[in-house]
């Protein structure tokens, strides 16, 4: 049996779970999110504990088994604590502003880069090469983040572009001359 998938969710206080056959609804303080899950799965809640359990052991099961009850984990941490991504931008000239709806990005190129932003994350310009991405779904904040990290990938020769923060560079040797 699935490791993760036999754990049980202990549903923190003020969280609030509603199971509707195959949908599944978490309200917390931060919000709320519903996701439709595989109808093979099963979710019973009692006590405030979460379980996930799976008809037979065939593999197709047993992958949806464990990814269903990480999926339901990830969005009770959503409604909780929510979710946040940090990248930094490192190069010279390169700077970032906050807009109404995304950040305008000057990342080296001729013209400014603007990304909009989905009604469910938040990107936050806490300095001029610092962006915070920050929301309830851990799938679309990781998503937004990597669009923006798309825009100039971190180049291996200088390590100039954009980065997540903590993220090492491999750096390659220039060519050497006579």
């Amino acid at each position: 049996m699935s490791r993760v998938g036999r754990a049980p969710i202990k549903l923190p206080k003020g969280v609030e779970v509603k199971l509707d056959g195959s949908e599944v609804s978490v309200k917390g303080p931060k919000g709320q999110l519903v996701r439709t899950f595989p109808s093979a799965i099963e979710f019973k809640l009692a006590d405030g504990v979460v379980t996930c359990h799976r008809p037979s052991d065939e593999k197709e099961h047993r992958a949806l088994h464990g990814l269903s009850r990480a999926l339901l984990n990830n969005m009770i941490i959503g409604v909780t604590d929510g979710f946040k991504k940090e990248l930094q931008i490192v190069g010279v000239g390169f700077k970032v502003e906050a807009k109404k709806r995304g950040i305008l990005l000057n990342v080296g190129y001729s013209h400014p880069v603007f990304v909009t932003m989905p009604s469910d994350v938040k990107a936050e310009v806490t300095g001029p090469t610092t962006i915070v991405v920050s929301g309830t779904d851990c799938e679309s904040v990781g998503q937004v983040a990597a669009t923006i990290r798309q825009v100039r990938k971190p180049e291996p020769y200088k390590g100039k572009g954009i980065m997540y923060t903590g993220e090492r560079i491999h750096r390659k040797a220039g060519k050497t001359g006579k």
